[in-house]
């Protein structure tokens, strides 16, 4: 749990009513520390696991590139990179739908059957005998995947508050860096199976891994929670000041978790909201440079000079220091209750390893300091990733139009018209940006620009540039908002004036409009 986690009875917009602010008093100290390490126990392990699983199985075609896989059924040209490709073409056509899903189907439902499915998917793809077979198998593996990101951050904002959440956030996405370092470690071990019951080492990787998600699939059958109402480790007064202290963030109606009337309405709101169009442009850049790297890391390292073997080793010191990063850079950025620097600072960070990659990487004898840029670039865009998600979400209030924003994110489309929110999953019937990161980061390491990929490092410090900006603007835009309310509110005689002008329900129908509401930074 971060240091920076201690509450207290007054919030940022105003106090609190007497025996919320009693409750809250309760739950603070020892007590609320020891609430929130329950609470992670029981929440946090379970998505991360997930997650873990989801990175492994959509990245381990790197490692059984290096398996042989090519030739076995080969594969010619660029045909790598379309598989890579396919596999986002699902993936991004499905994700908002499947995060609108959530909303149908309960979490510990939605979570488990999806994690199933593409275990099943994942087993099978270790079993095709030509091309077609694979790009078949990813395009199926992109549906169910295309899920599972947004549910566990839907899932954490669920049962933390925003300057919780950021922690939380970036616990289970920091697996996805260890996913990294684990595939490489077990495609190292279970390639040694190559040739045992008939089957290539690179089939027994898609076989074996496929199986253990599958059974961690049916595992959060019983180890994810509805809500606080539907935890039995919770004693009553713990499910009350769970679901206060959420309906209190940033709202001091205590109607923070309302969305009363046309959901139309608040998906409308999310869709018109330029802050989502920013952190697109900021999620954008860092998963352009993450999948590009991820995918083609072990191939890079290998053309470094190493031998296949030793290149799948060498993909894990960058994953599992860039792990330890991103749960470290999560706690000081709750601690200080800061995003935007943290998020600054990693970007910079992961600019200053690419550049050093692609200074380097046409000369066979600084091979090293191509590693160790490309090992910085690592550190930094990981950590980056939970920072912008996070951000977002702190600064989108009510829990629908959270949804409905960190879909945009994660998954933004470009035109269409939202008839009705029941419509949504066949209304938006267009095509996606922000997890277009994918689509493009598949493509930039191609076989030959090898060995020396001076379009991909390149194409990475564009993006990362281009996501520095986005967040330099979104920082300046917030804080001068949050000056404009901040005069408002002391003009019109503090916080109370503001509630007695404008009434509390109005209020909380203008969610993160409210003048009584401060943006994160």
């Amino acid at each position: 749990m971060s240091e920076a986690e201690k509450p207290t009875v007054q919030h940022d917009d105003g106090n609190l009513p007497p025996e919320v602010a009693a409750l809250f008093q309760e739950f603070s100290g020892a007590k609320y520390r020891k609430l929130m390490r329950k609470m992670d126990l029981h929440i946090i392990p379970i998505i991360a696991v997930l997650y873990l699983f989801a990175y492994l199985d959509r990245g381990n075609i790197g490692n059984a590139r290096l398996a042989k896989l090519e030739e076995d059924l080969g594969m010619k040209g660029n045909q790598y990179n379309v598989a890579l490709t396919i596999f986002f073409v699902s993936y991004v056509v499905f994700e908002v739908p499947a995060n609108m899903a959530l909303k149908y189907f309960s979490p510990r439902t939605w979570i488990p059957s999806i994690t199933i499915t593409w275990g099943i998917v994942m087993t099978l793809m270790g079993i095709v005998t030509n091309y077609h077979g694979l790009l078949a198998a990813r395009f199926f593996l992109g549906v169910p995947e295309s899920g599972i990101f947004p549910a566990c951050a839907y899932y954490v904002t669920s049962w933390y508050t925003r300057h919780e959440a950021m922690y939380r956030t970036a616990l289970f996405y920091a697996t996805a860096s260890l996913a990294g370092a684990f595939s490489g470690l077990l495609a190292y071990a279970i390639t040694l199976m190559d040739g045992v019951a008939g089957l290539a080492g690179w089939q027994w990787i898609f076989i074996l891994e496929g199986i253990i998600t599958v059974l961690g699939g049916v595992a959060a059958i019983f180890t994810i929670y509805n809500g606080p109402d539907s935890a039995a480790w919770l004693t009553e007064e713990e499910r009350r000041y769970i679901k206060l202290k959420l309906a209190y963030d940033g709202n001091r109606t205590g109607m923070g978790t309302s969305e009363d009337g046309s959901k139309r309405k608040f998906a409308l709101a999310a869709f018109r909201d330029w802050q989502v169009y920013l952190s697109v442009i900021i999620y954008l850049g860092i998963s352009v440079a993450t999948y590009g790297l991820v995918f083609g890391l072990p191939t890079i390292v290998a053309n470094l000079g190493y031998t296949e073997r030793a290149a799948q080793l060498m993909t894990v010191p960058p994953y599992i220091t860039a792990c330890i990063l991103t749960i470290a850079v999560a706690h000081f950025s709750d601690k200080f209750r800061q995003r935007g620097y943290f998020i600054l600072g990693s970007l910079g960070l992961s600019v200053v390893g690419f550049i050093m990659a692609i200074a380097t990487s046409d000369k066979a004898n600084l091979a090293g300091v191509t590693y160790a840029g490309c090992f910085l670039a690592c550190c930094g865009f990981f950590p980056a990733f939970p920072g912008v998600i996070s951000w977002l979400a702190n600064n989108l209030a009510g829990p629908y139009k959270r949804a409905i924003g960190m879909s945009l994110q994660i998954c933004e489309y470009l035109d269409g018209i939202l008839l009705s929110l029941e419509d949504l999953c066949t209304d938006l019937a267009n095509t996606a940006l922000g997890n277009t990161g994918g689509l493009i980061g598949s493509n930039i390491y191609r076989v030959q620009d090898k060995p020396a990929y001076h379009m991909g490092y390149g194409i990475s410090i564009g993006f990362i540039g281009a996501a520095l900006i986005a967040t330099v603007i979104m920082m300046i835009v917030l804080t001068s908002i949050n000056k404009k309310r901040e005069r408002y509110v002391q003009e019109n005689g503090g916080p109370d004036g503001v509630v007695e002008k404008h009434g509390d329900w109005t209020l909380t129908e203008m969610g993160d409009r409210s003048p009584l509401f401060r943006y994160t930074l």
